[in-house]
């Protein structure tokens, strides 16, 4: 008895699938699904053909599917593909209709683009459907009725979305999706998604799940609100970094791992989490540094908490540390253009500057010793001299001078006994150069403008002398303008210095010389600062 129903139920299959391309008319198909696709999405929709297909099960094959963009955006397609497969339901074909069951998007490309406005290209998306109505499946043949409902599931396989960000007065910003699998299920005002992606450059990995679209009362997808979770994992978050601030600058590198729960508005989706960073490493390329050139200075892991709202990440507490020294700061990034970061409450705390001004910077005239340092600072990252803007205090504790030319120079004119040498040490005490490379402290307070550095009070201690120093420094081209206080055993030596780091001019106060040759003092300070200001 079993047996007979069995073979009818086979009987039944095999005549529907021989019946299929009949049943599923070509003409009627394709003036179905493009009239349903542009209604629902409220896009003109077109495909070069369409083919039926009954193994290795029944579908109906579109070739050549285009979906038009907004024409504010320009005249390329929003999606375009080869081949979207409409999978039917099989018991209903038994009875002769045609009902779409999945619709499988085979290696999709997408474009994103968000205009200088902050307006979206998917903005018109669908803004003429019915967004209460629940789905239902439209049924072709035997009588039924055409609803409003397309497919009761999408599927997204393999699909590459590519992402713009165009901004007034620059060049667009671009990044891509690759490997996208994405799954959505329709549901009365809503649409349930999860999936899989990776973003590049930078080989992200980022996993979806839990994901819900409330669709009901949105006038648009932008206003649809958004829920999901996703894990991100990326071995080297550096192009990524670097696609965001440009290439040629200090690069932040290292792998990442994180968890976040995305709420909010498509148009405006909020991020809150937890990131870690494996590894961290700035990495810079200076051709004042031997070979190698590319130096890495290597950072202490970081794990945070993170949130994203509207184009903003904050990131609280920022905790990393340089060898024994730590910092601790609260980042926070503006959208641009130009992005510009903050970095509040900064506090660093035993830094080792040989590390950061030596080995990384190969600065020639460096400082050794712990950095203690309290303050503020914003910049941004596509222009660090020019930008750069804050205020606090700092305090490098005792050290030495440690760059090469520093210790070349000052052995020089310790060494040379010629006229130089003389006549500063008729100044200053032959003790400041028996031992000139040793401070107890370097500490002072300061304010930078635009990349202008201010100081009123940089004191620099020693055993032989002290030295106080006031005014300014410009970053990015070297001007600067400064008082200079030596205080030493013999008594006061004040100079003015102005001109640029590279070429400085220095002008000592002629009633403290004495009996000494101002200009020949002058010549030979010159040439010291010249030195230590490059």
């Amino acid at each position: 008895m079993w047996l007979s129903a069995v073979a009818a139920v086979v009987v039944l299959a095999i005549a529907a699938m021989a019946a299929l391309p009949r049943i599923a008319d070509t003409p009627r198909i394709q003036s179905l699904i493009a009239g349903s696709l542009s209604q629902a999405l409220a896009r003109p929709v077109r495909f070069r053909s369409v083919s039926v297909s009954v193994l290795p099960r029944p579908a109906v094959r579109l070739h050549g599917l285009e979906v038009a963009d907004d024409p504010a955006f320009g005249g390329g397609p929003f999606l375009r593909l080869d081949d979207a497969d409409l999978r039917l339901k099989l018991w209903p074909l038994l009875r002769g209709q045609v009902e779409f069951a999945t619709l499988v998007l085979n290696r999709p490309t997408i474009a994103l683009i968000q205009g200088h406005d902050g307006r979206w290209n998917f903005a018109s998306l669908g803004t003429a459907r019915e967004t209460a109505t629940p789905t239902r499946t439209h049924r072709v043949g035997g009588g039924g009725a055409a609803p409003a409902g397309l497919v009761s599931r999408i599927v997204v396989d393999a699909g590459l979305v590519t992402y713009e960000t165009r901004r007034m007065g620059a060049a667009p910003l671009r990044q891509r999706v690759e490997n996208v699998d994405l799954t959505l299920s329709p549901r009365p005002g809503a649409l349930s998604f999860s999936g899989s992606a990776r973003v590049m450059p930078g080989e992200l990995s980022v996993k979806i799940s839990e994901g819900v679209l409330g669709l009901s009362g949105a006038r648009t997808l932008v206003d649809a609100s958004i829920r999901a979770r996703i894990e991100l994992d990326g071995q080297d978050v550096q192009p990524i970094v670097a696609a965001v601030i440009g290439g040629g600058k200090p690069a932040l590198a290292g792998g990442i791992t994180g968890k976040l729960a995305v709420t909010g508005a498509v148009g405006r989706p909020r991020a809150t989490g937890e990131i870690e960073l494996r590894g961290p490493a700035v990495t810079w390329t200076s051709p004042a540094c031997p070979p190698p050139r590319r130096r890495t200075l290597q950072l202490s892991p970081v794990k945070a908490n993170v949130s994203w709202d509207d184009g903003r990440l904050v990131v609280q507490p920022l905790v990393t540390g340089i060898g024994e020294g730590s910092i601790a700061t609260k980042l926070s990034t503006v959208p641009g253009p130009p992005v510009q970061a903050e970095l509040a409450d900064l506090v660093l705390k035993g830094i080792p500057l040989e590390r950061v001004l030596v080995d990384f910077f190969c600065q020639g005239y460096a400082v050794a010793g712990p950095l203690d340092h309290t303050g503020t600072l914003t910049v941004s990252p596509a222009d660090p001299t020019g930008t750069l803007n804050g205020a606090g205090q700092f305090r490098v504790g005792a050290g030495r001078v440690v760059g090469a030319r520093a210790l070349a120079l000052l052995g020089g004119v310790v060494r040379s006994g010629g006229a130089g040498s003389s006549v500063v040490s008729s100044v200053l005490p032959a003790s400041l150069f028996s031992s000139p490379l040793e401070f107890d402290s370097i500490a002072g307070t300061y304010q930078i403008k635009n990349g202008v550095v201010t100081t009123r009070d940089l004191v620099y201690t020693s055993r032989a002398m002290k030295a106080r120093v006031a005014g300014d420094y410009a970053m990015a081209t070297g001007q600067l303008s400064f008082d200079l206080v030596l205080e030493h055993g013999r008594g006061v030596m004040q100079a003015k210095v102005t001109g640029t780091a590279a070429s400085p001019s220095i002008r000592v106060a002629p009633s403290l010389l004495h009996q000494v040759e101002p200009e020949r003092v002058e010549r030979n300070l010159k040439d010291l600062l010249k030195k230590f200001a490059r």
